[in-house]
């Protein structure tokens, strides 16, 4: 029996409309480099991955100038949505040889501040998980559950966690997961957790946010420059 690998799979088919951006905001340059630039190169770096795979739009015709030199794998089957994407992804990797009991690593080309050894505690910690697990964020912040701009309600934070990537599972539990039709799978987890299953929480740093609106940008430039 062969052993278990590590896959890293990174949907990029979005043009991320709320950046502010006239392209798609993986390919947006940011300290010198494309945003997904950073995002892979932080993923390379983890040696316990055997393999990272892109997951493209079909009409894609900039990530290779984007990212030259990039050793992993790209794949132009990205869907309408992220479920449809990843999924796609799933299917590219069964293709290229990877096994249902492999573990796949989601993560959002955006969160471009990604560092190795966030990914490497990832995996250790829940390599042996009979579910998998994610990255994120316990809050800090009072939460405020509002109608229109009125606070309706003060909500207890003390369970609460921000969900980031990699979100890491057997590749066979999460194509099965996102097979199922569900409007409330927003990740990887949420389809995990629509299966009765719950993936284990594993903290990461505020750093690790996803580069959403045009302040977001400004951030992560800043913050890049200021890495040794």
């Amino acid at each position: 029996m062969s052993a278990t690998r590590f896959f890293a799979l990174v949907p990029a088919a979005g043009v991320g409309s709320r950046s502010g951006h006239a392209i798609p905001k993986q390919y947006v340059a940011l300290a010198g480099l494309s945003l997904i630039s950073h995002t892979l190169a932080a993923l390379q770096a983890v040696p316990e991955l055997d393999q990272t795979l892109v997951v493209l739009a079909p009409e894609d015709d900039r990530f290779e100038a984007a990212v030259p030199g990039f050793s992993g794998w790209t794949a132009r089957c990205g869907g309408a949505s992220r479920a449809e994407s990843v999924a796609a992804g799933l299917q590219a990797l069964r293709e290229r040889g990877a096994a249902p009991n492999d573990w796949v690593l989601v993560h959002d080309a955006a969160r471009c501040l990604l560092r190795p050894e966030w990914v490497s505690r990832l995996i250790a910690e829940c390599r042996d998980d009979a579910v998998g697990g994610l990255l994120a964020l316990p809050l800090a912040d009072t939460l405020k559950r509002a109608e229109g701009m009125q606070v309706q309600q003060t909500v207890d934070r003390r369970a609460m966690w921000a969900a980031q990537t990699p979100q890491m599972f057997r590749l066979g539990l999460l194509a099965q997961a996102l097979s199922q039709p569900g409007e409330a799978i927003t990740d990887e987890a949420s389809a995990i957790e629509a299966l009765g299953l719950s993936p284990r929480l594993v903290a990461a740093p505020l750093e690790n946010f996803k580069l959403t609106l045009p302040a977001d940008f400004e951030l992560a430039e800043r913050l890049l420059r200021t890495r040794p």
